[in-house]
């Protein structure tokens, strides 16, 4: 067992490469659904690591709730000296993940939702990433993964969150969310695949049956936990630009601000 594996919430069986490639892009495509620019989004967010790692020999960046590894697969591809840490509490994301990008990206299943996931990353990390993730973080656990994250970096590391984030006011909140929808329909996305098919279908395919006992069993446990079944994905904390912005300077950040939105689609830095 290596340091990476400490900690863990559950077992995490890899996924045969071809089928985990076949279920990557299927749900790269589902989720494009709900984020029309994401490759635009992922491609800010590698700029933004990128950047500000410039000087760092052997940087350190986790990525926070990184399902089946899209982000973390993107980042190691443009800096292929970091050492990238996906951590998920899903054992069937984190399946998918390995199988699909393999192990020079390290996988950690642990959960966010409990401060034992510090457990398993280094002393010193350099950045940390999230897309489309955080959302479903309660406001006060958020508040410590801020926390956590400050004090794991020095001067100069950065936070990068890509996700929906409302923009304050009401009236401009839901003209933001309708630039993004007709975005989206512009796109041509609308009629991609749902969230909830996507999992009915992925849990029907008899080749990840092995992956999909894992899931039940974690999701029955978080269900016991949270009242929640774990892969309806409804769950909001609901926070604008403004209060994540807030909560991250009281974690220690020198300084926040977003660098890209569309609508009510952001890419959030902040600078330790």
């Amino acid at each position: 067992m290596t340091e990476w594996d400490m900690g863990k919430t559950g077992t995490t069986a890899t996924v045969p490469g071809e089928t985990a490639s076949k279920w990557l892009r299927r749900w790269d495509a589902q989720q494009e659904r709900y984020v029309a620019d994401r490759e635009e989004r992922f491609a800010v967010l590698c700029d933004v690591v990128e950047a500000a790692l410039v000087d760092v020999a052997e940087p350190v960046v986790l990525d926070l709730g990184c399902g089946p590894g899209s982000l973390a697969g993107r980042l190691h591809e443009r800096i292929p000296a970091a050492k990238i840490i996906g951590i998920d509490a899903d054992p069937l994301l984190l399946g998918l993940a390995r199988g699909n990008y393999g192990d020079d990206i390290t996988w950690v299943n642990a959960d966010l939702n409990s401060p034992t996931w510090r457990q398993n990353v280094p002393a010193t990390i350099h950045a940390a990433v999230s897309t489309t993730a955080l959302h479903w973080l309660p406001v006060e656990r958020l508040a410590e993964l801020y926390r956590t994250l400050g004090g794991l970096m020095g001067p100069g590391g950065v936070f990068v969150d890509g996700d929906h984030m409302g923009v304050g006011t009401d009236p401009v909140s839901a003209l933001a969310k309708t630039v993004g929808e007709r975005r989206a329909a512009r796109a041509g996305v609308l009629a991609n695949e749902e969230w909830k098919p996507w999992w009915a279908a992925l849990k029907a395919d008899p080749a990840l049956a092995e992956q999909v006992e894992a899931h039940e069993a974690w999701a029955t446990e978080v269900s016991a936990t949270r009242a929640a079944d774990a892969s309806t994905h409804s769950g909001t904390n609901a926070l604008t630009v403004g209060e994540h912005s807030a909560m991250l300077t009281d974690a220690g950040f020198s300084s926040v601000a977003p660098v890209w939105q569309v609508g009510d689609d952001h890419v959030l830095v902040a600078v330790r």
